[in-house]
């Protein structure tokens, strides 16, 4: 069974009433607000939990319901951008996002805040899919496309900073409540801005989105970020049955592909290996630098007894050195394009992740904090390039199906790594210092693991679908 759309072609001006010339405006401060919204509760959790009485499986929750929105709908988001134009998917995320703040904000228990997240990753899903897309559209390959994808990896950075110090100014009375509220604001401001300045895209020709593999992918991602929350304080019943539910929906998505004229996620593009290398580097950012990052701010409040403006320091650090080298990119003479570039960065990812091995509770604050800087040299570059990577390495029609994809393995990476951190961070060794210190080395072995993986793809060479090059 598919469900034939005939879209729109893509078109520079929709009415009389739409700038296209500035869409990097609206889509980098889309995307810096998911981020915001994403590391909202990572920074506040110690009171966000306390206010809403969560107990440990609650908590987890909280921390990752985000992740569970944007892992199930980012792919689909891509592909329904595709078909039935871009910049309308992304302002259904944008109310999205809102819808699922205020439901955060006026949450007076765990369910209904859960909930608000979710609904926030599916918003959030669709303005990170189709936002790199719509860029795609408006920027040709060459500078002008290395430009906009440097500023939107910035934007990236800019999201997890600006997050942090949006929860720390925002901290009076319980504590979170008001920064859902200034998100919820926010996206909603931006959706005039949006329809006014970001053209309307399609895919060129007749598409054919494949309806059950669209409901057994979402359902598969969707039920597998689920056991891997529910799995942090243990294996339990609840756990299994949904690891099971999610391997039948993953295994039927795949029997669904292979029978299907049209896939949602071309078999080709994994032999691909710009693409391969692009969906390995933000799957190994995901579970390893996003995972060390967000039990960052735990730690700071509970090994250091520090407040909320200190735990957010490192990641201040990390997105604000993240920020400018996602800006420097095109100013490198070289041009960074392939396996070798993101294994190189990971590298450096890595670097950082190892200098904050060996703390204790008579280290300074700042030890922690400096090895964040290195880190975020790294992800800076690997925001900007695994986004140019994403739309490059696919054809032009499937461009929000890259992005979708691309930012699908950083997610799904995100949730296996914070559970990871957490379940080791918090069993290993006699007190927290301890647990942090082996899995600071779990961490690394993962990245410099990932980064060995993608080298070795660059002894194949391949040209992007396209036939076009970022030289």
């Amino acid at each position: 069974m598919s469900l034939e759309i005939k879209p729109s072609a893509p078109r520079a001006h929709v009415g009389n009433h739409v700038d296209a010339s500035r869409p990097l405006v609206p889509v980098a401060l889309g995307t810096a607000l998911v981020l915001v919204t994403y590391v909202t509760p990572i920074a506040t959790i110690p009171a966000t939990a306390a206010d809403l009485g969560a107990g440990p499986v609650a908590r987890a929750w909280i921390l990752s319901s985000m992740s569970v929105g944007l892992a199930g709908l980012l792919l689909a988001s891509g592909v329904i951008g595709d078909a039935l134009g871009r910049r309308r998917a992304y302002v259904v995320g944008l109310v999205g996002t809102a819808v699922g703040a205020v439901l955060c904000a006026v949450a007076a228990e765990p369910l209904l805040f859960v909930a608000g997240r979710i609904v926030q990753g599916g918003g959030g899903a669709a303005v990170l899919a189709c936002g790199l897309a719509a860029l795609a559209h408006r920027y040709p390959l060459g500078p002008e496309r290395l430009r906009a994808t440097s500023v939107w990896g910035a934007s990236v950075g800019l999201g997890i900073a600006g997050g942090a110090v949006l929860a720390a100014l925002l901290d009076f009375g319980s504590g979170w409540r008001p920064s859902y509220w200034v998100t919820a604001v926010a996206a909603i401001l931006l959706v005039p801005v949006t329809r006014r300045w970001v053209a309307e895209s399609a895919a060129a020709v007749k598409q054919r989105v494949d309806l059950p593999g669209l409901i057994l992918l979402v359902a598969g991602m969707t039920l597998a970020v689920s056991a891997l929350t529910q799995g942090r304080n243990g294996i339990d019943a609840p756990t299994v049955v949904l690891g099971v539910l999610a391997m039948l929906a993953l295994a039927g998505f795949g029997i669904v592909e292979r029978r299907v004229a049209a896939p949602l996620l071309d078999p080709a593009l994994l032999a691909h290996p710009r693409f391969r290398a692009a969906t390995a580097g933000s799957l190994v950012l995901g579970a390893g630098m996003i995972g060390m990052a967000s039990f960052t701010p735990a730690m700071v409040q509970l090994g250091y007894g520090e407040g909320l403006w200190a735990a957010s320091l490192p990641a201040v650090a990390w997105a604000g050195t993240g920020v400018v080298t996602s800006l420097l990119v095109r100013r490198i003479p070289h041009p960074l394009e392939g396996p070798r570039p993101v294994a190189l960065f990971l590298l450096v990812v890595a670097a950082g992740q190892l200098l904050t091995w060996g703390l204790s509770a008579d280290s300074s604050l700042w030890r922690l904090v400096l090895p964040f800087v290195v880190a975020g040299a790294g992800t800076g570059v690997l925001n900007a390039l695994l986004g140019r990577e994403a739309i490059a390495s696919v054809p032009p029609d499937r461009a929000a199906m890259g992005s979708g994809a691309n930012n699908t393995a950083r997610y799904l990476g995100a949730a296996c790594g914070i559970t990871l951190f957490l379940t080791v961070a918090t069993h290993a060794g006699d007190d927290l210092f301890a647990g942090w210190n082996v899995a600071a080395l779990v961490t690394v072995a993962l990245t410099l693991i990932g980064a060995a993986a993608i080298a070795l793809t660059s002894r194949r060479t391949a040209v992007t679908p396209t036939g076009d090059s970022e030289r």
